[in-house]
């Protein structure tokens, strides 16, 4: 009995991710298909915008209780990920805007496909996920690395999305006063607020941040619940899209491919610095529910569903991923042993 219960945990724990996505997901399609619960979709809408915000808050604080201030310090690395992120958004930005007034062949191609390439910028210029230290820490990376360029990288967001907006959709109405504290409001109380409570934690209460130090996979079980959320979410933004399926077709296509190019360019630039792994999730592990109400907020609403997508793809990436580093810690557990 107890190797069946090993052999059931062990399970749970490779396939966790994998487990709350397909948990998520599923309990919207069953929602969605039982017409008696319908009336409860607004409560329930209410409760997930409560309950998320609460667990990703309780995850980042027991991130940064891990963390001592004297690290939290910018890196070469978080210079080119910026600047990998701001190029790319900022030229698929002008593009749009070039082809949409001009009249030449291209022009009419770029805006054929402009759906895919809206889809492909808002992957790329969305933030860093908030629970991206998390997997950096199970992975061996620098966990204080990432929460630096975590907030590094939304108030790049914060400036640059308010800027280029309204060159590509004029009709907006939003100034950017309004944009930048929309998204400021929407960011920086799940950024600042648990760093500065798990750093009064750990001078005013040492022996509760002695204690919390020890739930090591607290935060990572938090995560998984917080992911089922984000997948009903997310699938709620997929099903409710009611385009031809070769757009969604389109979407999925380019945030896939958005996905591994950052993750592979990450790696790259992180591999110069002595932080692959870090530098890699910190590119492509993303603040999906973010990008889903950026799409609805300042951009066509069938672009949000790239952030579904992507909220896929990248967890699908990191299963793999920890699934593999937990193989090779117990090769190198069973060579230790012989």
């Amino acid at each position: 009995m107890s190797s069946y219960k090993y052999t059931f945990k062990k399970f749970i724990n490779d396939w966790m991710l994998i487990i709350g996505m397909l948990a998520g997901a599923g309990i919207y399609l069953i929602y969605n298909s039982l017409e008696f619960l319908h009336p409860a979709g607004p409560y329930l809408e209410t409760a997930v915008k409560i309950i998320q915000p609460l667990l990703l808050f309780t995850m980042l604080f027991l991130s940064f209780c891990k963390i001592e201030p004297s690290q939290m310090k910018p890196h070469k690395w978080h210079l080119w990920l910026l600047l990998f992120q701001g190029i790319w958004y900022i030229a698929l930005s002008l593009l749009i805007f070039w082809a949409m007034h001009s009249d030449c062949n291209f022009a009419r191609s770029v805006l054929s496909q402009r759906i895919p390439i809206e889809a492909t910028m808002l992957c790329i210029i969305c933030p860093t996920a908030t629970a991206c230290a998390v997997v950096t820490g199970k992975l061996g990376g620098n966990m204080a690395g990432v929460m630096t360029y975590t907030i590094i990288i939304n108030l790049l967001v914060s400036i640059i999305v308010p800027v280029f907006i309204p060159l590509i959709y004029p009709t907006g109405g939003l100034s950017f006063s309004t944009a930048i504290c929309k998204i400021l409001a929407k960011v920086f109380p799940l950024l600042i607020l648990p760093c500065l409570c798990a750093w009064m934690v750990r001078y005013l209460f040492p022996k509760l941040h002695s204690k919390l130090l020890q739930r090591s996979d607290l935060s990572f079980h938090i995560w998984a619940v917080s992911l089922s959320l984000a997948l009903v979410m997310s699938t709620r933004s997929i099903v409710h899209i009611k385009n031809a399926a070769s757009v969604l077709l389109g979407i999925a296509v380019a945030s896939l491919l958005s996905c591994l190019m950052q993750f592979l360019c990450g790696k790259l630039i992180g591999s110069a610095y002595g932080c692959r792994i870090s530098a890699g999730q910190a590119l492509g592990q993303k603040n999906t529910v973010f990008a889903i109400w950026m799409g609805y907020t300042f951009m066509d609403p069938i672009v949000s569903t790239a952030g579904g997508f992507y909220s896929i793809w990248h967890n699908c990436f990191n299963t793999w991923q920890l699934y593999r580093r937990r193989k090779e810690q117990e090769n190198i557990m069973t060579r230790v042993r012989s």
